[in-house]
């Protein structure tokens, strides 16, 4: 049941925009398409990353407030967590707005890696068409330099680059952050070398269809972040 429901409402219409955007643009050009896929997902899903981004900033700013109170409050959970409660109301924080953009963003992203993973391939495919669409000749090699259908290391590489420094704005001055417990900024930091490094490891197996997604969707994510901190007239981070 959850494999049809998967098919029809997420990795089948993903296909078939896929397909529609390879028809219109130069060439059949599957990794223009990739790109412009990942960028029309990307802005689908603003609202949500927008709401996330603000939430981790505020929460970021009132760590120090977080940290009397947990230590005040030590000995008694349920009233350190009702003054936790009413800080979050202050600052108008949902604690879980992250968790739940990451629950809203799985199934899609899931998705998408289907299709790039797969989709390439016409003979497999072509069931997952619609009647009103028609698979044109796919051109598997972005502008004719890079073979979308195999590993590139080149890409990979890139990718994990970007996604370290992403990561590393996301995290703000982690090693300066004195108000987090050591184990937490332990944490921090061993997560900001560990993601781009799974990254580098899964792209190098993985077809460049992917890898373009990848640093497509990182890229963006990176340029959103500019922005809403921007509006914000908050600093990413400070060296």
């Amino acid at each position: 049941m959850w494999s049809t429901i998967f098919n029809t409402f997420l990795y089948r219409p993903l296909f078939n925009l896929l397909v529609l955007i390879c028809a219109y643009v130069p060439g059949h050009d599957l990794g223009i398409a990739i790109i412009i896929l990942t960028i029309l997902i990307r802005i689908a899903l603003y609202p949500f990353f927008l709401k996330s981004l603000r939430s981790q900033t505020v929460m970021n700013k009132i760590q120090p407030e977080l940290q009397e109170i947990r230590k005040r409050y030590k000995q008694d959970p349920t009233k350190q967590s009702k003054e936790l409660l009413v800080l979050y109301q202050k600052h108008h924080i949902n604690p879980l707005s992250s968790f739940a953009l990451l629950i809203i963003q799985f199934p899609v992203l899931i998705a998408l890696f289907q299709v790039f993973r797969g989709g390439v391939n016409a003979l497999t495919a072509s069931q997952y068409l619609y009647s009103f669409v028609s698979l044109p000749v796919l051109h598997t090699s972005f502008l004719g330099i890079l073979d979308l259908t195999h590993p590139n290391l080149v890409l990979a590489v890139l990718t994990a680059l970007i996604q370290f420094y992403q990561t590393k704005l996301s995290m703000g001055k982690i090693s300066q952050d004195q108000s987090k417990p050591s184990l937490a900024r332990a944490i921090q930091k061993s997560t900001l070398y560990f993601l781009p490094l799974m990254t580098f490891l899964f792209l190098t197996n993985l077809n460049a269809a992917i890898g373009l997604y990848w640093l497509t969707t990182t890229v963006f994510s990176l340029g959103q972040q500019y922005l809403i901190w921007r509006s914000s007239s908050t600093s990413p981070v400070s060296n």
